[in-house]
C-alpha cells in the first residue's frame, strides 16, 4: 500500500451534481491506481443548510457510481482538532481578532473601489492596540479572525496546471472565524488534510486562488504541504456555464433518467482528456488508463445528449452475465438468447420490459399483405427453430410469392411484432416460437 492519501469534500447541502462527482471519480481513480487510499469527508460546518438526508443521497450516490471509499469522516464531529489548530495559528501571530461589521467592511470597499484600488482588507485591525481591542469588546462588539498572509508570492507545480504563481499580497487576508465562533470552510479543511495525512488534493480549478491560502496556513501550521491538481470545470455542450443548471444535472437525475453508472464514470472519467470518449464495462478498465497527465487544459464538455449515446453503446456492449440479475427481477425467462436479441437496439436498460413483450405478447399484428401473410403461415416450417429458421422461411416465402426486399421483410415484421422496426427477426423469431408466430400471422392477439 503506498503512502497516497485523497480525499473527496461534499457539502451535504444538496444533492451530488456531475461536475462534483466528476471530482470524486477523478480522486476515486487516482488512488486506485497509485495503491492509495480514498477519504469521503462529509463538510457539514455549514449547520444551517447541512441537512442528513444530503449525507444519505451523496453516500449512495458515489456507491451506484461505484465510487468506494476507504476512509470517512464528519467535519462536524471534528470541532476540538480546528480549535487546537486554530490556537496554534493564534500563538504565532498568524491569527488575529478583527472588529469591523460587515457593514463597515462594504463601506471601505466601497471607497476602494471608487479611488481606483483594489478592495483588498487594509489590515487595520493590526494596528490596534490592547487596550483598543478591550474597549470595543466592552462596546459589546465580537470579533472575527483573520489569517495573515504572507503578503509574497506562494508556487507550486500543479499535477495539471504545471508551474502556478500567486501573490498573495493582492489578496485580502482570509476570516478563518466568524464572530459567532464557528469556522469557515478554509482552517477545518486544512486541519483535517493535516491529520488524514492528505497526500493529494484533486479538485477544480475555481480553487486554485483558494491553494494559495490554504498552503500558507499547511506551512503555519508546520505540515506537509500536499501536491495539488486543478482540473478544468465542467462546462455545457456548447461551452456555456453550468452552474445555473446544475440542479437539473444531478446524479440522482441522471439515474433516473435510466443513464448506466458505468457510462456515467466512462463519460466524466474521459471527457475533458486526451483519451477517447467510449463505453467501459468495467471500473477497473478506467482505473487502469488513468493518469492526471491526460487530463487537458481546456474546460471539459458536459452534453447529455452524447451521453445518451455512450449509454446505448454500453448497453450494446454489455455482456448477459453483467445483466442477468436486472433481466431475472424483470421477470424475463430465457434471458441470455434474448438479451443478446435486443441489446443492439436499447437506448436504456428499462426498454427491455418495453421488447419482451415482442416475446411473450400479448400483442396485436399488424397485417398489410394478407395474401403474403396468408402463404407465410402456410410454409411456416416445423421446430426446433434457430437464428437459421428466418432465413430459410423468408426464402421460401419469396419464391412461392415472388416477393423480396421490403415488400418481403416488412409484412412479416408488422405480422410478427407489431412494429415498423424493432431486433433481428432471425434471433427474435426461436424465442416467439410456432404457436404464438402462427397465432399473429393468422391475425390474431397473442
Amino acid at each position: 500500500m503506498s503512502d497516497t492519501v485523497v480525499r473527496f469534500a461534499p457539502s451535504p447541502t444538496g444533492l451530488l451534481h456531475v461536475g462534483n462527482a466528476r471530482t470524486a471519480l477523478l480522486n476515486f481513480l487516482f488512488a486506485r491506481k497509485s495503491g492509495g487510499k480514498f477519504l469521503l469527508r462529509i463538510d457539514d460546518t455549514d449547520s444551517e443548510r447541512s441537512k442528513p438526508e444530503y449525507e444519505a443521497a451523496i453516500v449512495e450516490d458515489l456507491k451506484w457510481l461505484g465510487i468506494a471509499h476507504d476512509l470517512f469522516a464528519r467535519q462536524s464531529e471534528r470541532a476540538e482538532a480546528h480549535r487546537a489548530a486554530a490556537e496554534k495559528l493564534k500563538a504565532a501571530g498568524r491569527l488575529y481578532p478583527c472588529y469591523e461589521s460587515a457593514l463597515e467592511l462594504d463601506r471601505r470597499r466601497q471607497r476602494q473601489i471608487a479611488s481606483g484600488r483594489p478592495p483588498v482588507y487594509d489590515r487595520a485591525a493590526l494596528n490596534l492596540s490592547a487596550e483598543e481591542r478591550a474597549k470595543l469588546g466592552a462596546q459589546g462588539r465580537k470579533a472575527h479572525w483573520r489569517f495573515k498572509l504572507s503578503q509574497s508570492k506562494v508556487k507550486w507545480r500543479d499535477l495539471i496546471r504545471g508551474e502556478v504563481e500567486i501573490d498573495t499580497a493582492h489578496l485580502s487576508d482570509p476570516v478563518l472565524i466568524r464572530e459567532d465562533g464557528r469556522f469557515l470552510y478554509t482552517l477545518p479543511s486544512v486541519t483535517d488534510d493535516v491529520d488524514f495525512a492528505i497526500s493529494h488534493i484533486i479538485r477544480g480549478e475555481d480553487h486554485v486562488t483558494n491553494t494559495a491560502v490554504q498552503i500558507e496556513i499547511f506551512e503555519a501550521l508546520g505540515a506537509t504541504v500536499p501536491a495539488f491538481a486543478h482540473h478544468p470545470l465542467l462546462v455545457g455542450a456548447g461551452g456555456e456555464a453550468l452552474s445555473k443548471r446544475l440542479g437539473s444535472l444531478s446524479l440522482r437525475l441522471l439515474r433516473e433518467d435510466g443513464i448506466e453508472p458505468l457510462a456515467a464514470v466512462s463519460y466524466l472519467a474521459k471527457t475533458g482528456t486526451s483519451d477517447p470518449i467510449v463505453p467501459h464495462t468495467t471500473i477497473s478498465e478506467l482505473i487502469e488508463g488513468f493518469a492526471l497527465e491526460k487530463i487537458g487544459r481546456a474546460p471539459a464538455h458536459f452534453d447529455p445528449a452524447e451521453l445518451s449515446n455512450l449509454n446505448a453503446k454500453l448497453l450494446h456492449a454489455l455482456p448477459f452475465e453483467a445483466v442477468a440479475l436486472r433481466l431475472a427481477a424483470a421477470g424475463i425467462a430465457d434471458a441470455a438468447p434474448f438479451w443478446e436479441a435486443v441489446k443492439p437496439n436499447l437506448a436504456r436498460f428499462s426498454d427491455v420490459g418495453d421488447l419482451w413483450t415482442l416475446v411473450e405478447g400479448p400483442l396485436a399484428p399488424i397485417v398489410e399483405n394478407a395474401p403474403l401473410i396468408a402463404k407465410a403461415a402456410e410454409l411456416l416450417p416445423p421446430e426446433p427453430w434457430d437464428e437459421a429458421t428466418w432465413t430459410a422461411w423468408t426464402g421460401a416465402v419469396a419464391a412461392a410469392t415472388g416477393a423480396k426486399g421490403r415488400a418481403l421483410y416488412h409484412p412479416l415484421r408488422l405480422a410478427l411484432t407489431g412494429r415498423e422496426h424493432g431486433p433481428e427477426l432471425k434471433k427474435l423469431l426461436p424465442l416467439i416460437g410456432r404457436a404464438r408466430a402462427l397465432a399473429r400471422l393468422n391475425g390474431e392477439k397473442a
